[in-house]
């Protein structure tokens, strides 16, 4: 039995069940069949029929059959970036960052007294993204856009990385690690302050070699209603592998206190130091 024929049988059988089905007990268990069905015969617009369920799948969550035939998922996102600006950033950046903190655990190894992951920064990290940094981030880049709009020539579009990163990112900097510092459980103004002094020009070093690249990029490649949320992926990025290695020397550093300062005759930690299961020490 050749291909072509084992496949036409299989979307004949596929069609006429679906059929049966939706003929004998509609609803939307029926519907669901019917459109896999025509899915399966090659029917649904911008669908190979190669794989019926999960074209059909992403049609409905791409908009529906009236999207059928367009990009998918990135010209359904960008859609809604074009008709509902903020709002999609929010929970652009509302996922990203809870993410972010997540994946950051997960590679640090860094749990809760429970052993879990989801610690209690998680939800705090996603409201921080959706709250603050997507709205700040959508007004300084509307203002960006906004003041050298039109302006495509070699010194404008220099002139737009200067001001993106002598005003734009410290602002967002700034920010963002006030943001980290009451998330951490900072209580007072001097601790506050504290944590921006201390990390302000080490995030500013990193924006500066980051910035001007991913901007030069944005200007040359990107629509301007895409660029936050390329700059959120990038920050994704960047700030899960920065989350990452600040998680890991702080769980060192507090394993030495917790477990001791002892050293194995060779100089490196003793093994038992260093639990590989189970949450990690109380902080």
């Amino acid at each position: 039995m050749s291909l072509k024929f084992e496949r036409d049988t299989v979307r004949e059988t596929v069609n006429q069940a679906a059929a049966n089905y939706a003929t004998n007990k509609g609803g939307f268990v029926g519907s669901a069949a019917a459109a896999v069905a025509e899915a399966a015969s090659g029917n649904l617009p911008g669908t190979s029929g190669k794989h019926p369920i999960a074209e059909v799948v992403g049609t409905a969550l791409t908009g529906g059959r009236q999207n059928a035939g367009t990009k998918g998922y990135l010209a359904a996102y960008l859609r809604q970036l074009e008709d509902n600006p903020l709002r999609t950033k929010m929970l652009t950046a509302g996922t990203l960052a809870g993410t972010q903190e997540l994946l950051a655990s997960w590679l640090a190894k860094d749990r809760n007294k429970h052993g879990h992951y989801f610690t209690s920064r998680v939800p705090k990290m996603a409201a921080y993204g959706a709250l603050v940094s997507a709205p700040l981030g959508h007004f300084l880049i509307w203002v960006l856009q906004k003041i050298f709009s039109g302006r495509t020539s070699l010194r404008a579009k220099i002139l737009q990385i200067l001001f993106s990163n002598l005003v734009i990112a410290p602002i967002q900097n700034a920010v963002y690690l006030v943001a980290m510092a009451l998330i951490a459980g900072a209580k007072s103004f001097h601790q506050v302050r504290a944590t921006v002094r201390v990390g302000f020009w080490k995030v500013m070093r990193v924006s500066w070699i980051t910035s001007p690249i991913c901007l030069a990029f944005a200007q040359k490649f990107l629509p301007e209603n895409t660029w936050v949320p390329f700059f959120n992926l990038v920050s994704f990025v960047i700030g899960t592998y920065i989350n990452t290695v600040t998680k890991k020397k702080r769980l060192s550093a507090l394993r030495k206190k917790h477990f001791g300062e002892g050293r194995a005759p060779g100089g490196g930690p003793r093994p038992e130091d260093y639990p590989p299961l189970g949450p990690n020490p109380p902080y």
